[in-house]
């Protein structure tokens, strides 16, 4: 099978699940395993975050998405090249990966058409309802169900280790500058590793916050977790939480680690 996967997470499933040479083409962030990064790229962005700031690129996206482009587009001559008969793609956010709708509307200029299996994950169990999709369409679902059973007995194990144990308030700051708190799974994982997210709601989008928002909630710790930026990219821009007055207020800063 010749498999494109237009979402980082997929290609990371796919190699999970033994598929990695099935896989002939990936976006332009699809980095682990290393050996993706070998594969042709059918994906390009609108912004660039190696000269661009955060504050810079909010504004290209949201110009983009208000009037109704694209953040990412696709390379249709590498796509048509490549001859895929399944691309795994997402519905649920179009900032985030290629939308849905314009990969089907590729899909269909391509001859022959291929399979169209789109994953979209709002909740942390719906991760491992993923992997058996993947695993189903794929014709791995023994490895898929191995895959997906481990990931639910970690989380169980980490869960049960927290039962008792102080809980923390949390914020998970998806974007520096503006401030967007992190949403759909977020608030699980921190509720499974012992915490409480103080601005997320689970299976909700992520959403945009003020730093008076966050000053009021006074969360004890804040993990930083820019979408899309590793962390010399994020530590590029740190310096963003001392320019913003509020954090002087907020517990989760006075004391970083």
């Amino acid at each position: 099978m010749r498999i494109c996967s237009l979402l980082p997470a997929a290609t990371e499933i796919l190699f999970a699940l033994g598929l990695g040479d099935d896989v002939v083409a990936v976006t332009h962030e699809c980095d682990e395993p290393p050996e993706a990064r070998m594969r042709p790229r059918v994906t390009t962005s609108i912004v660039d975050p190696t000269i661009m700031s955060s504050r810079e690129i909010d504004a290209v996206v949201s110009a983009s998405l208000t009037t109704g482009g694209a953040t990412y587009h696709l390379d249709m001559d590498v796509l048509r090249g490549t001859r895929p008969e399944l691309i795994v793609t997402q519905d649920l956010c179009a900032v985030c990966a290629v939308d849905g709708t314009e990969v089907r509307r590729a899909a269909a200029l391509l001859d022959p058409s291929p399979r169209i299996l789109s994953i979209e994950p709002s909740r942390l169990a719906d991760i491992a309802t993923a992997i058996r999709a993947v695993g189903e369409e794929t014709g791995t679902s023994r490895r898929a169900e191995e895959l997906a059973a481990e990931i639910e007995l970690r989380l169980l194990a980490v869960r049960t280790s927290m039962v008792g144990a102080r809980r923390p308030t949390v914020l998970c700051l998806e974007w520096l500058d503006p401030a967007w708190a992190a949403g759909h799974w977020m608030p699980e994982v921190v509720d499974t590793a012992g915490g409480v997210d103080i601005l997320g709601k689970a299976g909700e989008p992520s959403r945009r916050v003020t730093w008076k928002e966050i000053a009021r909630a006074d969360p004890e710790v804040a993990i930083i977790m820019p979408c899309g930026f590793d962390v010399a990219r994020t530590l590029q821009e740190i310096d963003i939480l001392h320019s913003v007055p509020e954090t002087a207020k907020i517990s989760a800063f006075q004391h970083p680690g």
